[in-house]
């Protein structure tokens, strides 16, 4: 249906995801919004080769922004907490 790479869209990177995949091994990535725990599961299992224990998921709203005079707000996007089994590491966020 969907290509892994379609689902993972990007990783989050912030202090608060960094001190989650030193002392939690999670893992945060933005995902597509249509997408599934099982789907985003089997997305980073395939494309980073580790094994995925759990998913968990959030929608983000957008927050609202003002330039001058025009109201907008800022895009709506799917957050995904992954949690690897004991052992796996991600190599794209090693330093």
């Amino acid at each position: 249906m969907y290509d892994p790479r379609q689902i993972i869209i990007r990783p989050v990177v912030s202090e608060k995801s960094m001190f989650m995949i030193e002392n939690e091994n999670k893992y945060t990535f933005e995902v597509l919004k249509t997408a599934t725990k099982p789907q985003i599961a089997a997305a980073v299992e395939e494309i980073f080769d580790v094994k995925v224990l759990k998913v968990n998921t959030m929608n983000v709203a957008g927050k609202p922004r003002r330039v001058r005079y025009a109201k907008g707000t800022t895009r709506s996007w799917k957050k995904a907490i992954v949690t690897l089994a004991a052992g796996d590491t991600i190599e794209l966020f090693s330093s």
